[in-house]
């Protein structure tokens, strides 16, 4: 079966808008009442941020075209995941600062869940790649 069921394809929207949504109750009121420059990394991540979600938009339309965004997601947040809040667990010494993130970055457990994985698999995987001439 090289075809996603359409309860994935709904799962995929449903987790696309829910991000898409999220990201907007954040940054909406931050692009519209501020009142003076941001400082360097708090453009960088306010933008990178609006790109996500207008991209996650795109993603409820066109769910399977969009999966690398998700998948860039999924990586992402497992990365961090693995390589600050873990080995400070390990050390027995968290940081409190670290929570609300590690509680932010958990929730990409529905996104591993919505993702079809034996269609990216045979897509990025097991897929022929693009020509190079």
């Amino acid at each position: 079966m090289n075809e996603v069921s359409l309860f994935r394809l709904y799962a995929l929207r449903l987790v696309y808008l829910l991000v898409a949504i999220g990201l907007a109750s954040k940054l909406v009121p931050e692009l519209t009442q501020r009142d003076q420059p941001w400082e360097l990394m708090q453009g960088v991540v306010t933008c990178m941020l609006t790109a996500f979600g207008l991209l996650c938009v795109a993603g409820v339309r066109y769910p399977l075209a969009m999966l690398p965004v998700l998948l860039w997601e999924v990586l992402w947040k497992t990365l961090w995941m693995l390589l600050v809040p873990l080995p400070q667990y390990l050390a027995g010494k968290v940081d409190p600062t670290v929570y609300p993130t590690l509680f932010a970055c958990s929730l990409v457990i529905f996104i591993y869940a919505a993702i079809p994985w034996p269609y990216v698999y045979r897509k990025y995987l097991r897929g022929s790649g693009e020509r190079w001439r």
